[in-house]
């Protein structure tokens, strides 16, 4: 004969079965696409990973490959591949622009530091006209530090969003790190001295410059 509990649960509803039998299972968290759950120490940083070789790797490579902006641009207009083989990265992918390493050093003849985009236009050659338009920050378009490596290169990461970040990720640790302590007060006039790089676009005034390294003189 059936014991009273089992008379119990036969006299129970469907809905309160299922509910015992819900009460029972343990809901455990969904792993994350990059496969470690909640805690996922091995997942990609593409912040951490700039900090670990801009110092050691990046700003030897810039002060190695990097030429004078009037020469480099010069032969970047009439050959870009030489100029890219000889201050950029050889190794970039077939169908991506030219980038090219470079010094700007000039007097700074006119300054946008209303927006985050703000950027500082160089004169190099003493004609009064801007040559170069240098990004200070905080905000940065394009990912020239990067492209400008040789020993980055796409195949190198899992996908293009973390090939993208990473591309970023330089932008704002030059901006962390150099562009935040410039000063902003008073820029026309004075001298720019920029180690960084550049690619060449069509629809660009004035080539724009992505800086790894800045100094920016006193006032006049």
């Amino acid at each position: 004969m059936p014991n009273k509990l089992t008379w119990l649960t036969l006299g129970l509803p469907l809905a309160a079965l299922a509910g015992l039998s819900l009460s029972a299972c343990k809901i455990l968290p969904t792993p994350s696409a990059q496969g470690g759950g909640s805690d996922n120490s091995s997942a990609f940083n593409p912040d951490k990973r700039v900090k670990d070789i801009w110092a050691s790797k990046v700003i030897p490579y810039l002060q190695q490959k990097a030429g004078p902006f009037a020469e480099v641009h010069a032969l970047a207009k009439t050959d870009p591949a030489a100029a890219g083989a000889k201050y950029g990265n050889p190794k970039k992918q077939a169908n991506s622009p030219w980038t090219f390493a470079v010094r700007v050093e000039g007097k700074i003849i006119a300054a946008n530091t209303q927006s985050r985009a703000a950027t500082i236009d160089v004169d190099v050659d003493g004609d009064g006209k801007a040559d170069a338009r240098v990004q200070i920050g905080p905000a940065m378009r394009g990912t020239a530090i990067r492209d400008s490596l040789d020993f980055v290169q796409f195949n190198d990461f899992t996908n293009q969003i973390d090939f993208a970040q990473f591309g970023k990720a330089f932008n704002a640790y030059a901006d962390k790190m150099v562009l935040s302590k410039l000063s902003r007060d008073g820029l026309e006039g004075r001298t720019a001295k920029v180690l960084g790089a550049y690619t060449i676009e069509s629809a660009q005034n004035l080539p724009l410059v992505t800086p790894a390294e800045a100094e920016i003189g006193p006032k006049p």
